[in-house]
């Protein structure tokens, strides 16, 4: 019986190891981005809340 389960080079395993941590550095300034968009937004929220809704409720009776 054939067992190929250590066959991957290390210089693969480091390649992965680089493309996840540049997907969470990428993912932890997308964060950080929408947060601050976010924390200006504040007090406007309920009005974009309210706008998405009534666009959503126009789109399904096609008045949009």
């Amino acid at each position: 019986m054939l067992d190929s389960r250590g066959d991957v080079e290390v210089e693969t395993l480091l390649k992965v190891v680089l493309g996840l941590l540049a997907l969470l550095l990428v993912l932890e300034i997308v964060e950080f981005l929408v947060g601050g968009l976010l924390a200006v937004l504040g007090p406007l929220r309920p009005v974009i809340t309210l706008l998405a809704v009534i666009l959503v409720v126009l789109w399904l009776l096609d008045r949009l």
